[in-house]
């Protein structure tokens, strides 16, 4: 897969004064993120964090949008986005964007991070750096435990093409034997071991696993000269899609995608600055890669290396420790069912404790009364109380029925694992659908009380993952107002049998009614803003790429209603525009913890509404995934989201960016006099169980 990426005909960039692009949107934001890095008000080891995240991100980027629009451009297709550019307009712009601040990153860790670090003390050696004794003691760690790992391969001249993995680190080796003339192999660096290796036990200072191995290239290579090793890495399509896959069932299509993801085609290769032009064309023909997918980086290749640095104890580097608070009536089986039957419940990770959704299905799990239990997994990751729950209630002979969506990218093998087992152990699974994505995040409980039966349920913004709910910002809500789950159970049969169900009580639906009710809610207010004067919108989200919301949004703004948008990553509404969107605002915030959660604020005349959920405002989400957004109807609750939480943000001088017309943002930086205001910061201190249990003793 390659391509010349050169406009077709078309000048490259911005052309739409309607709709900022998403590719460029998104890259704004990954911008957003190396800025973290730079950053220095963050500890150090977090400031190594979010710039392994920049280009963990990066690769994202490349193996699923890039190398779509390559397809694109290969296929001849011609369609214009909505910001008006074809797939050829947009490579080209990436190309122009991204370049830059790739270099941006590699100087930031060459000029000041690696610097910064050692003046704490902590150390990248080189190989000529260490002393003699240093030396031979890694010599002998190569030999027993680096050595075995590696296989060096002949990549030219050969007569077959010798596949590179993606996302490997990899040693371009020039050889000479004076007998056959200059070969070229490859050694990959391999990634079972520790990449950053520690020079002393008990200090710290490193050498890099590539380093170690370039010092000792002559074992694999007895008797022949080495002219020269080189650093590169290559990024490979990983967008598989399972419809195009011909394999009898769901799950066969998973296993087949997961092989063609590793065989997939290159689409960007990394290079260490000074390469010789011979190695890049060499490599560049083996690849089937083109001179702008190759991509001279000086500094660090791979540095997914920096999130093992970011381990190093020191507390004094990292934030402060932080401890989410368990709320006492979601902490014991007794008393979890009667807390949510009296009254709804908010919980706003990880502010608030995972435990309370582990706690959830635990007692679901054991608890007598239970008789059957519906859940959604989307990513659960490798180790999950919940799936064990699960796995228990089965094997107590409860009725547990399981939708894993096998398609959830990267996480697909995990969630494959995951489906065997509960299968295994008597558990209805369900796979979803092949055309289309299961992302809604339900648990329904059916408990019998009194000799009747009463469902418990829980919707959240986020995935039942323990790990990434200590990450996420993520809202979850637990109740038992039986319009709800009744909702809720019939989205289950939707999912698991053959229901055709399209409309429901409370639950707003995608694909089948989600945009229209959301555009109806926008539209209302506009409406009531023409009759009162008092219209307001606030959403917080990941993404608003949908042109029918943007487009619902201007209309709202050009009758006056007041919209604040907190949108952490790609947006393509353009806020601020004189006649189109001057009453619009759009800011992300970018900290500590990864911005998650999705609230839906309208004024509603007198009658605030607020709902939240799994849904996005993108195409992908409101046409080919199945998503929920549920109603807040308990007052307090709605009061809680708009005044503690929204507010709070709309409020955040330290990590807030505000989007200019253009599609750039600035950072918001403190006023004169101004204390400094982090949302997250704030929100640590007020999680949301507490707030609302200590608002009910009082009503009591």
């Amino acid at each position: 897969m390659s391509l010349s990426r050169k406009p077709s005909g078309r000048r490259g960039g911005q052309r739409s004064d309607r709709y900022i692009n998403r590719e460029f949107s998104w890259i704004q934001f990954n911008r957003r993120v190396l800025a973290e890095a730079e950053n220095k008000d963050n500890p150090l080891l977090e400031r190594l964090r979010f710039l392994a995240i920049f280009e963990s991100n990066l690769d994202e980027f490349y193996m699923v949008r890039v190398s779509g629009l390559i397809e694109q451009v290969e296929g001849g297709v011609m369609t214009l986005t909505p910001d008006g550019l074809t797939p050829a307009d947009q490579l080209a712009m990436i190309a122009e964007i991204v370049e830059p601040l790739r270099q941006e990153a590699a100087e930031l860790w060459t000029h000041q991070l690696l610097p910064e670090m050692e003046r704490v003390g902590i150390e990248l050696r080189t190989w000529k750096d260490l002393s003699d004794r240093q030396q031979t003691r890694l010599a002998e760690y190569f030999r027993t435990d680096i050595f075995p790992l590696c296989t060096p391969i002949l990549v030219y001249p050969t007569q077959g093409v010798p596949f590179i993995s993606n996302l490997s680190l990899n040693l371009a080796v020039l050889l000479r034997d004076g007998v056959d003339g200059v070969k070229l192999a490859r050694v990959k660096i391999p990634t079972g071991t520790p990449r950053a290796i520690a020079v002393e036990k008990g200090q710290r200072q490193f050498i890099l696993l590539e380093d170690l191995i370039q010092a000792n290239l002559q074992t694999f290579f007895s008797g022949v000269e080495i002219l020269g090793s080189y650093r590169f890495r290559v990024i490979r399509d990983a967008d598989v899609e399972i419809k195009e896959l011909e394999a009898p069932d769901l799950r066969s299509a998973i296993e087949q995608s997961l092989f063609e993801r590793r065989m997939g085609d290159p689409v960007l290769m990394e290079v260490e600055a000074g390469t010789p032009p011979e190695i890049l064309e060499i490599l560049k023909e083996l690849l089937v890669l083109e001179e702008d997918d190759v991509l001279e980086v000086k500094g660090l290749l791979g540095m997914d290396v920096l999130h093992q640095l970011a381990k190093i104890d020191e507390p004094a580097l990292r934030y402060p420790t932080f401890a989410p608070y368990v709320a006492e009536p979601l902490n014991h089986t007794n008393t979890l069912f009667e807390a949510i039957a009296h009254e709804d419940v908010l919980v706003h990770h990880p502010f608030d404790s995972f435990l309370s959704v582990e706690k959830f299905v635990a007692a679901a799990a054991h608890d007598p009364a239970v008789l059957g239990i519906k859940q959604t997994l989307y990513r659960v990751g490798a180790q999950s109380p919940i799936v064990e729950s699960l796995l228990e209630a089965a094997e107590a002979g409860k009725q547990v029925a399981v939708l894993v969506e096998l398609k959830a990218r990267f996480d697909e093998s995990n969630n494959l694992a995951w489906a065997r087992e509960l299968e295994r152990k008597g558990v209805h699974v369900s796979y979803g659908f092949p055309d289309m994505k299961v992302h809604c995040k339900l648990c329904s409980v059916v408990r019998r009380e009194g000799g009747r039966l009463k469902t418990y349920a829980h919707v959240g913004t986020g995935n039942y993952n323990p790990v990434t709910a200590r990450l996420y910002t993520d809202l979850g809500l637990f109740t038992a107002d039986p319009d709800i789950t009744q909702d809720i159970n019939e989205v289950f049969n939707y999912l698991t049998g053959f229901s055709k169900q399209t409309e429901y009580r409370e639950l707003l639906v995608a694909p089948h009614t989600l945009r229209d009710q959301v555009i109806e809610r926008i539209e209302r207010e506009a409406q009531h803003h023409s009759q009162t004067g008092n219209g307001r919108i606030i959403i917080k989200l990941n993404a608003l790429v949908d042109p029918e919301t943007i487009d619902a949004l201007y209309a709202a703004s050009q009758v006056g209603v007041e919209i604040d948008l907190i949108v952490r990553g790609a947006c393509c509404l353009r806020p601020g525009v004189a006649g189109m969107s001057e009453r619009i605002r759009v800011r992300s915030v970018v900290g500590r913890f990864l911005e998650h959660s999705r609230v839906y604020f309208f004024g509603n005349g007198d009658s605030s509404e607020a709902l939240i959920g799994s849904s996005d405002l993108m195409r992908r989400n409101l046409d080919r995934r199945i998503e929920v957004l549920v109603p807040i109807k308990n007052k307090t609750l709605i009061s809680l989201l708009r005044n503690k939480l929204l507010e709070t943000y709309l409020s955040d001088n330290t990590n807030s960016w505000i989007e200019q017309p253009n599609g750039e943002y600035e950072r918001v930086a403190p006023k004169p006099n101004e204390q400094n205001q982090s949302a997250q910061a704030a929100l640590m201190k007020m999680p949301f169980t507490r707030l609302q249990f200590e608002a009910r003793k009082e009503q009591n």
